[in-house]
């Protein structure tokens, strides 16, 4: 099943996962609204969209409560994309980070809930699970936030929580793991690792690696994301409340009570549930784009410094987002980084 014939508003549409939910949605007969100021995300993403009757793109700001109330009215679904990512951005600038992500979080759950729409599905982080050594990671057992940006993602949550449980609007939020993909920017001081690096590669330099190669991400391709988000929409209210209340009952046979809620307000992991080093990254991405020029072979990385408020391992479990959701994710890491990399390879030289 496809969310079809519906009207949808994608806040950070010309960001890189939302312009891939954008392209996603209008194959599938819905109307598009695409909410961005373009601080972060790039019109050049969603330029291929603008011609079409069913999609509409406004250049705004979720700070402004009167944007966020405009571009709902009439939406069924809301994908909220929108928030300034990157830790380092968060330590370097804590108080922008905090009116974007949370503030305009607000926003636009007073948007939603006025608007009534169907369902408001929202990008929350793996980074929520802060300072927990627990592995694989698992919804129920976070750690302390260590930078601000993961701060303003736990609180996120809890704001989404709360309107669920007084205001009857449905939330789900997706704990993204280190997506990657097509449209993902390789540019600026806070470029994502996997499009910093092969942009480095194909110009042949060597790539940063920080710390000492052993730290672990849980790389998630962008078409599991686009699945993920799609199956939260979609999954009926009843059928995800007993869903949950499987998922939670099964949980109390580990001695972890908590009840299943009531109303739809629940997060899950969203990834592959694998585990790549950032040396096994390196060869593989190093490897992918060798097919394209043999020279990238030789490429060495330079061992820098360990960044502040970096997590070193993050590895999801997803048990919770396939017994609910029904989530099966298609592609694994090193699929993923085959098809990034062609992709890469042809946009970003």
């Amino acid at each position: 099943m496809k969310v079809n014939n519906s009207k949808i508003l994608v806040t950070g549409g010309a960001g890189f996962i939302g312009s891939n939910l954008i392209e996603h949605f209008l194959k599938n007969k819905n109307e598009v609204v695409c909410l961005d100021n373009l601080s972060t995300g790039h019109k050049k993403n969603i330029d291929p969209f603008l011609s079409y009757k069913n999609f509409q793109f406004i250049n705004g700001d979720i700070r402004s409560i009167n944007t966020c109330k405009k571009v709902i009215e009439g939406c069924d679904f809301v994908f909220h994309q929108a928030a300034l990512g990157s830790v380092p951005r968060s330590i370097k600038d804590p108080a922008t980070t905090n009116d974007v992500n949370i503030n305009g979080f607000l926003n636009m759950l007073i948007a939603a809930k006025d608007e009534n729409v169907k369902r408001f599905i929202y990008a929350a982080s793996s980074s929520t699970y802060g300072d927990s050594k627990s592995l694989p990671k698992r919804e129920d057992k976070i750690g302390r936030p260590l930078s601000p940006y993961a701060i303003t993602k736990v609180v996120n949550e809890y704001f989404a929580k709360v309107y669920s449980e007084l205001y009857g609007l449905e939330t789900i939020g997706l704990r993204y793991f280190n997506v990657f993909g097509k449209n993902q920017d390789p540019n600026g001081a806070y470029a994502a690792v996997i499009p910093l690096w092969v942009k480095k590669l194909i110009n042949h330099e060597s790539p940063v690696i920080n710390g000492d190669g052993t730290f672990s991400r849980d790389f998630t391709y962008i078409e599991n994301v686009i699945l993920a988000n799609e199956k939260a929409a979609l999954i009926p209210k009843q059928e995800l409340l007993a869903n949950l209340k499987l998922y939670y009952d099964n949980l109390k046979k580990e001695e972890v009570n908590i009840e299943a809620p009531d109303v739809v307000m629940d997060v899950f992991n969203v990834a592959f549930g694998g585990n790549t080093t950032l040396f096994e990254l390196y060869s593989a991405l190093k490897d992918n784009l060798a097919k394209y020029d043999k020279t990238i072979e030789e490429i060495k990385p330079i061992i820098g410094p360990k960044r502040q408020g970096d997590i070193p391992h993050s590895h999801a479990s997803i048990d919770k987002a396939k017994v609910v959701l029904g989530y099966s994710p298609k592609f694994d890491a090193l699929q993923g980084f085959e098809q990034a990399c062609d992709w890469y390879w042809k946009n970003i030289k």
